[in-house]
Order: structure tokens, then C-alpha cells, then sequence
């Protein structure tokens, strides 16, 4: 085994890492360790804008990165640790989550935490959440990763996560929003997140003979850095490949009452579009709703079309940011 601490705290470059590991270590188990800075991590089946609370996230600069797996979104701090276990396909039940929740469950004990696995994939301590679990099978092997919440922001979280369930209409996996926790409310001061982590290493290589560290190599960062730029960094990755959803989303703004509806097929691309309200336009609306079709459901797109044309012509007196916000 493997046993793997990232040295970045970039959402990009460590959901990047697990697939990178996947096909650079295709037969070895690895343990992996890794920290990132405020960020949203969604699930592989989720539409991402229907979990998230995108003025939020763009104002506070929170990355949005969408994993390998299944499940719902999760909010990732400096105050989070995330492992990760990657072993053979076969060698473990697929469904059972106990196996590499154990040594994490283990250690916290020994740190007089009462955590234990309750239901399918979560640790619990005294009824309230503190870590996720997911996984997936890829090139013959399983990913199991997980987080564990030592010193996070909730309030960031709360808000992050926090969106408006009326505008959009999906079959998208979704977050179940359970009551967390800190695990920092259970130690003492001086025990801190590294602590955590060092703890977490030691009992891997205590219980596994075979256990080494590895130190991720030039090769290894800039392959990583090469999947971040083709793939986890990417709007097609992160937002366009968001099941098939209908959006709407309505305002009262001082032009009007205005009702904006769209089809979103999978991939991000409107394919429909009607806009309603009881303002007072000089152009038909058809003409306007035509110029999204095609385009993507993002603010850049929604803005291009927007700034192409004259909208105070089929809205009266508005700003293009005023009808801007009604697509988000």
C-alpha cells in the first residue's frame, strides 16, 4: 500500500489526483490524504446548479469541482480532511462501506470520540453527521473517499449549499442536507487537524506490513496538472455535464414582473426558452428568446446574448444585469 499526503490544498489538483492514480497505480492499493481550501465538490450525477448557490460561491471564490462518484455535494475548508482509499476491484465488497471507515472509526476512538458507521455511508458521533462516504469502480479498481469535518466553517457551508428548490426541475441525484458536526468540539486545543491526519497515517502503516510513503514526483504533479486543465477545471466538466433540467425563475424588478423558463438538455445547452411578464416591449420576445437557443446555461453565454442587443426593446427600462439575474 501506498500511503499518499498531497502536498496541494487546490480542489482541482486533488479530485484531479484520484483519477490520476487510478491509471498511474492501476494493481496497487493506495491511502490518500488531502486538505482543500473552500470549495464544493458535487457529486458525478448531480446538476450542479440546482446545488449550489452560485452568487455565493462566485463572491466568495469558492471552487466548484465535480468528483468521479456518486452522492450528493459536499463543502471541503482548510478545517476538512479527506481520505481516500484505492484498492482492486473484486477484493472487497462493493457495498460495504465498514471496511475503509474502520481504521478512521478506530482512531477516533482511541481519541475518546464516540464515532461509529450508521446506515449505509456515514459516521456519526452522538446522532449528528461528520463524514460522507462515496464510491466507484473504475479500471479495475474501487475508490472509496470520504470526509471528515475537524474545524469547519458552517456558516460557509450552510450558505453555499443554501439554493432556491422552486427553479429547477431534475432527476439529478440530491443532497440530503443532514445535521453535522465539528469533531473539534470533542478535543482539546491542542489537537489539531494535522494531528488528525498523522494519527491516520501511523495507523495505516501500523496495520499494513506493507505500507510505504509516496512522495507525488515532477511527473506525477505535472500529469495532474495536465487532467486539471483538460478536464477539472472546465465548465463542460463541472456544470455542462449536469443531467437533462428545466429552470425557471422569476422577478420583480422595476420594468416589471418577469418570468424566465427554460429546457436544459444534458450538457448544459438551452434548447428552449420562454420568458413571460407584464412589462412593456416595442420587439416580440420570440426574437430574444431565439438567441438562447444553443447557448449555454451560464452567466457568460446569458451575458453575450444579453449585451448583443438592445434589451430596454423588449423589456423596457431595464439593465442587462437586472435580466441577467433572473437566469441564475
Amino acid at each position: 500500500m501506498l500511503i499518499i499526503n498531497s502536498p496541494s490544498n487546490n480542489a482541482y489538483f486533488n479530485i484531479a489526483l484520484e483519477e490520476y492514480l487510478l491509471y498511474k497505480f492501476p494493481t496497487t492499493s493506495i491511502f490518500l490524504l488531502y486538505v482543500n481550501a473552500p470549495s464544493i465538490i458535487i457529486g458525478k450525477f448531480q446538476n450542479t446548479l440546482a446545488e449550489i448557490n452560485l452568487d455565493y460561491v462566485k463572491e466568495k471564490e469558492i471552487k466548484v469541482v465535480r468528483r468521479m462518484s456518486g452522492g450528493g455535494a459536499v463543502y471541503h475548508d482548510l478545517g476538512n480532511l479527506n481520505f481516500s482509499f484505492h484498492t482492486l476491484l473484486g477484493e472487497n465488497d462493493f457495498m460495504d462501506f465498514s471496511k475503509f471507515t474502520e481504521p478512521v472509526v478506530k482512531v477516533l476512538n482511541q481519541l475518546n470520540i464516540p464515532a461509529k458507521l450508521e446506515g449505509r455511508n456515514d459516521l456519526l458521533v452522538e446522532g449528528k453527521k461528520f463524514s460522507g462516504n462515496a464510491k466507484l469502480a473504475r479500471n479495475g479498481k474501487m475508490i472509496q473517499h470520504g470526509t471528515i469535518l475537524f474545524d469547519s466553517d458552517m456558516s460557509i457551508l450552510g450558505d453555499a449549499l443554501k439554493i432556491n428548490p422552486l427553479k429547477y426541475k431534475d432527476k439529478a441525484v440530491k443532497s440530503n442536507r443532514a445535521r453535522v458536526i465539528n469533531l473539534k468540539e470533542y478535543l482539546s486545543d491542542n489537537i489539531t487537524l494535522e494531528h488528525l491526519k498523522q494519527a491516520l497515517i501511523s495507523e495505516m502503516l501500523l496495520t499494513n506490513l506493507s505500507a510505504s510513503i509516496y512522495d507525488l514526483s515532477s511527473e506525477d504533479i505535472q500529469g495532474v496538472e495536465q487532467l486539471i486543465v483538460e478536464k477539472y477545471s472546465t465548465w463542460d466538466w463541472n456544470f455542462g455535464f449536469s443531467p437533462k433540467y428545466s429552470f425557471q425563475n422569476a422577478a420583480k424588478i422595476p420594468a416589471g414582473f418577469i418570468e424566465v423558463h427554460l429546457d436544459v438538455v444534458r450538457g448544459g445547452t438551452i434548447e428552449k426558452v420562454k420568458i413571460f411578464g407584464d412589462f412593456f416591449a416595442s420587439k416580440p420576445i420570440e426574437e430574444l428568446e431565439d438567441l438562447f437557443v444553443g447557448k449555454n446555461h451560464n452567466e457568460n453565454d446569458i451575458r453575450s446574448v444579453l449585451e448583443s442587443v438592445d434589451v430596454t426593446e423588449f423589456f423596457g427600462k431595464v439593465t442587462v444585469d437586472e435580466i441577467l439575474s433572473i437566469f441564475k
